[in-house]
């Protein structure tokens, strides 16, 4: 009778034991995930988060619907992903260097940018390229630099938001010139760009992607891109690097979750990204975007999201900018 009673307790202690993170994983999901694209659609990292989502969906059995939340730089969809339930059913597909920068660009951010969102994988890695409008009738940086100081009351830029890295590209390369220039803001990177062919502004620092069909359309003149070498594909472009050392950075589109979020479940759609950037589809995504896929780990992924909000910060502090 006793023994009985000892096994029947045992039983009950065991109920109430933690499931195993590979168990919890296992069960996971249940039913449709949300993705959260902080930026209007057509752009790079939407079309680069739909096609991951679609291949996740895939592999887990539930679909991943895309859920375009774009304004104020980013900060508006990573705002919702922050309040959401840590739970593996709402997870984000953003550019890291404007999530990095929001950390110390903005005064009254809703949320905790290193606490109230986990970094999960970096399935995508671009470049950006220095773009001019062809009326200004410059042809490299150094005329680009001249002409701006020789307009210094008119000269201008575009950037895809305030905070954003195509904004806070332009405000280095403008301190490190020592140059002048208006910001022109506008709500995402084919709106700045179209404004930059329009003439709406002078110069843009776009991700690859949106820049590229205009420049061989002779829309837009491609004057540097920001690697450390030269690429194949563009090999008589400088890099930004050639004329100010140090310059290398892009536009890297990264997986998110809520802060809190199990770490089974993140470890499970961390394996389930690398899986998916390994697949044909994706590999010509990629490449029509002038992308390539990363190998990061989960940890590596975010050591690497904090190295750039520390990165960046000394950015924004040098620039002296705030916005509220």
């Amino acid at each position: 009778m006793r023994l009985a009673k000892f096994a029947a307790a045992l039983l009950g202690t065991i109920a109430l034991l933690p499931v195993a993170p590979q168990a919890y994983a296992q069960d996971y999901p249940h039913r449709p995930i949300r993705m959260v694209v902080p930026w209007p659609p057509g752009g790079v990292t939407d079309v680069v988060a739909r096609t991951l989502a679609q291949l996740m969906s895939d592999s887990l059995g539930q679909p991943i619907v895309a859920d375009n939340r774009p304004g104020a730089a980013g900060t508006v969809g990573v705002g919702i992903v922050a309040k959401a339930p840590p739970d593996g059913y709402t997870i984000m597909m953003t550019d890291v260097p404007s999530h990095a920068i929001s950390a110390s660009l903005y005064t009254r951010l809703p949320y905790d940018p290193a606490k109230d969102i986990e970094p999960i994988a970096l399935p995508s890695r671009a470049p950006l390229v220095l773009v001019v409008n062809p009326k200004l009738g410059v042809k490299s940086i150094p005329q680009l630099i001249e002409y701006a100081k020789a307009h210094a009351d008119t000269f201008s830029f575009a950037s895809s938001g305030p905070g954003s890295i195509t904004h806070l590209t332009a405000e280095r390369f403008v301190r490190d010139t020592k140059i002048k220039a208006l910001h022109i803001p506008y709500k995402g990177g084919n709106p700045a760009t179209a404004a930059l062919v329009a003439g709406e502004a002078n110069m843009y620092f776009a991700c690859i992607s949106a820049a590229i069909p205009h420049v061989k359309a002779g829309r837009l003149t491609l004057l540097g891109i920001t690697l450390a070498k030269r690429s194949p594909l563009w090999p008589d472009t400088p890099t930004l690097a050639e004329f100010i050392p140090g310059w290398e950075m892009g536009c890297n589109t990264g997986l998110f979750a809520p802060g809190g979020t199990p770490a089974a479940i993140t470890a499970r759609l961390h394996a389930e990204a690398m899986k998916a950037v390994q697949q044909p589809r994706m590999k010509a995504v990629l490449s029509a975007n002038s992308a390539e896929s990363s190998s990061f780990t989960q940890a590596e992924f975010k050591a690497y999201v904090a190295q750039e909000m520390k990165d960046w910060g000394a950015v924004v502090r040098a620039a002296g900018l705030k916005v509220d």
